[in-house]
């Protein structure tokens, strides 16, 4: 500050101007010699420039006012420029407006526009020229004011500028013309660009570049082409500036014929060597999936700067070729290329996708190295990168580290929550960000839906919902399609449906969730409606949309329906989708149809594990196990890995010891880790009766610890209870400090099965006391056992509060126990109403169980009736047969009975054989 205060005494010493009037003035400036008053402006020059801080300035500015010369045009400019170079536009725009007392000419009114805009001051420039335009423009002015509006978004300005331009007779300016279109083509108005572009007597490269630029900027690929073509034609040498911009679209239009020929013309015009041009063909040859290309032009670049680097890195990370990525990284590193953000933030997740943490870490310590750390951006991916390494207390550590988060090191954060399976500390980050005033978006809302759906909080997801609401994002789509799935997940499929009608558009997305939500709660005539509707409403459908409607498909009568989706498949082109093709079969199987699903399987060419899965499922629905062990076999020749569905589709039909022994060996050999589900079907094996390997599989179970899980521990109950060990099933039961709604369950299946009804009921009621609320299957239980014991009027209390209290939609096995209570019972006509009112096909095993009450209540009229329902079905079994022919034969209908037996034998059927499960090997 005293160095510029000495050259400023010595400044106005030399001048000899202090406190002259402006006469005197004048003729100071009228006698000096020309080389002198040089002499003076270019030490004022030097001056200014070396005037490093706003405070000198201020001084400077001050002797400057005080000695009478602030109204010298190259002292005002010296000034204004100065302050604006020091980020200080305001003082800037007020000295120029005062130092020509508002009325400037137009060539200062330029020098002071042009310095604005050279320095980004864009809204300081409008509003200088608003104030002060009235005195005059020429083209140097219009250029940069338009340039400024085409910055700030300001169109209406701009086309008031536009309205200037036409009135004082400067629309012919090559210059204000090009940033006319310019501006128009960045607003989104391609047209009215292009009519200034055709209105143009002369246009230069500029121009036509601004032109191409302006087409490619809204997407107008075709016509970007023809402008390229109309400049070749006009003899323009293109550069990297026209080529740029179309070289970009080239990815997303699939046109990699003309990317190439795009590529030849930068090389036939020398514009290859340009960095930007460098960049942009590895970005379109990687959005070709052509890698190679994109290395092969990285690598014949002479010089490589780090733009090339990140986009070599960013178009391996692209296709997940994590390895790649990283080594690019490191040949930066070996150039001697420092890294920026966007390296960081391309590179950071190749440690989580392949390396892992010893990379990680060692990318963390270059991005203290380099001073990124305090970036955001960079902290946010690191948070990222750790808790996807299940480093959750690093990424912990780092996201308390900062004092001020914005919305992404909270969504960051609450993101690495979720990887964790940490939902409720997702939920409450998302609570706290908003106390700590930072407002949740769009991606913090999905992503605290997302926490709901696995915590299956209603409660808080209707806050969330609320939030949502009153935050006005009911019109962000991918905020209600979370909400939508949401409710589905929590079970709440009729809120989900309410959401889904009043929205206004609906996505793909929004259909699939719906037809997918009530397809996992069975709900096939919902489902299909929302398919009908949606090709009604012409939205075209697709792969996961057929998956959804197939997979609600699980009863005889779909079938029909089933074969039209399939159809529909083949014509859309989709059938040949592995996935589709599983879907199939689970469906041709849970309709009864499994010579479809055998076929499809056959036909399959690239059959999966879910595909050998899905054939066993419906070989087990369809009692049709003699055909599994044989189809696991294949499946272990073939090399398809069995996975622990195929095992537990295994376990349930081995019919001895040494069968499940088998396969318990086979897992201990091939799965690193036993899971809980494999213990509790090795127990599922309880069907062999067999107390001893019952004792056994215990036995090995305290062994290796899982004891203390629910699952094993309800598996347990369920082993013994079924090997007639009731009593040690109970001392289980007792033994559980905590029990779930499956463990009661399970105990009260325990003694339904074992025919005491009267302690499942007090102990289904001991339940509800204890706050626990019972599920579907709870209640096939309590109603099972009401059927045994014959408790009518508690079987019809529980029916009706199944929906009524508990929100349960009855299943076939609930209609089952009912019907089967009320047969046994001699309620015939209810039963049959019941029947006759079920939403959906009744099975063969509930038709079978009232038609045997029919018989034993000699009720040969209802009983004829099921019996023909039965018989009719293509799938007709021997014992339905028998059955109904017993009937007959009660009622006296001797030819009727003798016909039965005659069709039973055209069909090759023949009477069971009884068996007993009791101490089977």
């Amino acid at each position: 500050m005293a160095t510029h205060c000495v050259k400023l005494s010595k400044f106005f010493k030399i001048t000899g101007i202090r406190h002259q009037s402006k006469q005197n003035r004048g003729k100071f400036f009228a006698s000096s010699a020309p080389t002198s008053e040089a002499r003076q402006l270019e030490a004022l020059t030097v001056l200014l420039r070396g005037t490093c801080s706003q405070k000198c300035l201020r001084a400077l500015h001050a002797r400057l006012a005080v000695a009478g010369v602030i109204r010298d045009t190259s002292a005002v400019m010296g000034l204004v420029e100065r302050y604006i170079s020091l980020g200080k536009p305001a003082p800037a725009a007020s000295l120029f407006a005062g130092a020509y007392r508002g009325r400037p000419t137009v060539y200062s009114l330029n020098l002071a526009v042009r310095c604005f805009s050279d320095h980004g001051f864009h809204r300081e420039l409008l509003d200088l020229y608003r104030e002060l335009c009235a005195f005059g423009s020429d083209n140097f002015t219009f250029s940069p004011v338009i340039k400024a509006c085409t910055a700030v978004s300001c169109l209406r300005l701009g086309r008031e500028v536009h309205c200037g331009v036409l009135r004082t007779g400067h629309g012919g300016n090559v210059g204000v013309q090009t940033a006319l279109l310019d501006m128009y083509a960045k607003a989104g108005q391609i047209d009215v660009s292009r009519k200034v572009f055709d209105s143009m007597v002369q246009r230069d490269l500029i121009s036509c570049n601004a032109m191409v630029s302006g087409y490619s900027l809204n997407g107008c690929f075709l016509e970007a082409i023809q402008v390229l073509k109309e400049m070749q034609q006009g003899g323009m040498r293109l550069n990297a500036s026209t080529l740029v911009g179309i070289i970009g679209m080239c990815g997303g239009f699939e046109a990699k014929d003309v990317g190439s020929s795009l590529h030849a013309v930068a090389m036939k015009y020398g514009a290859i060597a340009d960095e930007s041009l460098t960049s942009a063909f590895i970005s379109m040859y990687s959005a070709f999936d052509d890698l190679s290309s994109s290395r092969l032009v990285f690598d014949l670049q002479p010089v490589k700067d780090l733009v090339s680097f990140n986009s070599m890195i960013s178009a391996y990370m692209q296709h997940c070729n994590w390895k790649e990525a990283f080594e690019v990284f490191r040949l930066m590193h070996c150039a001697g290329l420092g890294p920026n953000l966007v390296t960081v933030v391309s590179v950071l997740p190749s440690c989580n996708g392949f390396f892992g943490i010893d990379q990680g870490e060692s990318v963390h310590g270059m991005i203290v190295k380099f001073g990124l750390v305090e970036q955001v951006s960079v902290a946010s991916a690191l948070v990222s990168m750790y808790s996807k390494l299940g480093k959750l207390d690093s990424a912990v550590l780092l996201f308390c580290y900062f004092t001020e988060k914005n919305n992404l090191m909270w969504n960051s954060m609450i993101s690495g929550y979720l990887v964790n399976n940490q939902w409720s500390m997702a939920l409450d980050s998302f609570c706290k960000m908003q106390i700590e005033g930072v407002a949740p978006d769009a991606t913090a809302i999905i992503n605290a839906i997302s926490g709901c759906r696995h915590t299956k909080d209603l409660h808080m997801a209707k806050s969330i919902h609320a939030y949502a609401v009153r935050s006005r994002f009911e019109s962000n789509q991918s905020v209600m399609n979370s909400l939508l799935a949401m409710y589905a997940d929590c079970g709440d499929i009729s809120t989900s449906y309410t959401l889904f009608q009043k929205m206004e558009v609906r996505m793909l997305i929004s259909w699939n969730t719906m037809i997918s939500g009530f397809a996992e709660i069975g709900d096939s005539e919902a489902s299909l409606m929302l398919f009908c509707q949606m090709c009604h409403d012409e939205v075209q459908f697709d792969l996961v949309t057929l998956i959804s409607v197939i997979s609600s498909l699980s009863g005889s009568e779909d079938a029909t329906v089933g074969e039209s989706v399939h159809s529909l498949a083949i014509k859309s082109g989709c059938n040949s989708d592995v996935s589709l093709t599983n879907a199939l079969i689970s469906m041709y199987t849970n309709c009864g149809i499994g010579e479809a699903g055998q076929q499809l399987f056959d036909s399959c060419c690239f059959a999966n594990t879910i595909t050998y899965n899905a054939l066993m499922s419906g070989y087990r629905k369809n009692n049709v196990c003699e055909k599994i062990l044989p189809l696991f076999y294949q499946m272990v020749k073939n090399d398809v890995k069995p996975n622990l569905v195929t095992l537990l589709n295994l376990l349930p039909v081995c019919q001895s010891q040494l069968q499940g022994k088998s396969i318990h060996s086979y897992a201990v050999r091939n799965f690193t880790r036993l899971e809980t589900p494999l213990f509790t079907s090795a127990m599922a094996c309880s069907q062999l009766g067999d107390a001893d390997f019952a004792a056994c599989v215990t036995a090995v179970i305290l062994q290796r610890g899982f004891s203390a899980k629910f699952l094993v521990l309800n598996a347990l109950i369920d082993m013994h209870s079924r090997c007639g060990s009731i009593s040690f099933a109970r001392e289980l039961f007792d033994s559980s400090a905590e029990k779930d709604s499956v463990t009661w369950g399970a105990m009260i299946n325990a003694y339904s099965m074992h025919g005491n009804g009267e302690v499942a009921l007090d102990l289904f009621s001991t339940m509800i006391d204890s706050g626990v609320d019972p599920d579907d299957i709870t209640f096939v239980s309590v109603l099972s056992a009401c059927s045994h014991s014959g408790f009518v009027e508690q079987g019809r209390t529980l029916f009706k509060s199944l929906q009524a209290d508990y929100g349960i939609m009855p299943r076939m096995e609930h209609y089952a126990c009912m019907v089967d209570l009320l047969g046994r019972t001699g309620h015939l006509d209810e039963a049959y109403d019941i029947v006759r009112s079920m939403p959906s096909r009744p099975s063969d095993n509930l038709l079978e169980s009232l038609l045997g009450a029919c018989r034993f209540h000699s009720n040969s009229k209802i009983g004829e009736s099921v019996g023909k329902l039965l018989i009719e079905s293509e799938h007709g079994k021997s014992r339905s047969y028998v059955m109904l022919s017993n009937i007959y034969a009660s009622a006296g209908k001797w030819s009727d009975c003798e016909e039965l037996r005659s069709d039973m034998e055209a069909k090759g059927l023949r009477k069971d054989v009884g068996v007993s499960l009791i101490g089977m090997t």
